[in-house]
């Protein structure tokens, strides 16, 4: 039986991001279905003009270790938070779901205004039936 796991990823950090990405590697490696739910912060960080720009996202913590974090994933050849997407989308079912609310507030209103990762976007019931759902749930 599938098991499935549903992500709230609210926060659009740098490290968050590619923590999220790494969780859903594994996600993916299990053949999980996964069904994440891109929240606030991490609507912006969606953003065309901002997914694959590492100059606009910070830290969440320690942001002063933002350029050994940079240095050490280039060192360790670490994909970039969005190409971990990409890939777990490839290998199993992963969807991907903006929340309506969060892209207005980063002046985000249609599909095309975010990184074609994203499949579409929903209201908040969305993610709280999915997350009610889940075999796992986690909030980022």
């Amino acid at each position: 039986m599938e098991q499935k796991m549903t992500m709230a990823l609210y926060s659009g950090a740098l490290d968050k991001l590619t923590a999220a990405g790494v969780i859903l590697s594994g996600a993916a490696a299990d053949d999980m279905e996964v069904d994440i739910y891109v929240l606030l912060q991490a609507a912006r960080a969606f953003k065309k003009e901002i997914a694959t720009n590492k100059d606009k996202l910070e830290l969440a913590e320690n942001a002063h270790l933002r350029d050994e974090f940079l240095q050490s994933l280039d060192k360790l050849n670490v994909m970039e938070w969005h190409e971990f997407f990409r890939e777990a989308k490839e290998l199993t079912n992963v969807k991907i779901h903006i929340c309506g609310l969060a892209g207005k507030i980063w002046g985000a209103e249609k599909l095309d205004d975010f990184i074609d990762l994203a499949d579409d976007i929903v209201g908040i019931g969305e993610y709280i039936t999915s997350a009610q759902e889940a075999d796992v749930h986690l909030f980022i």
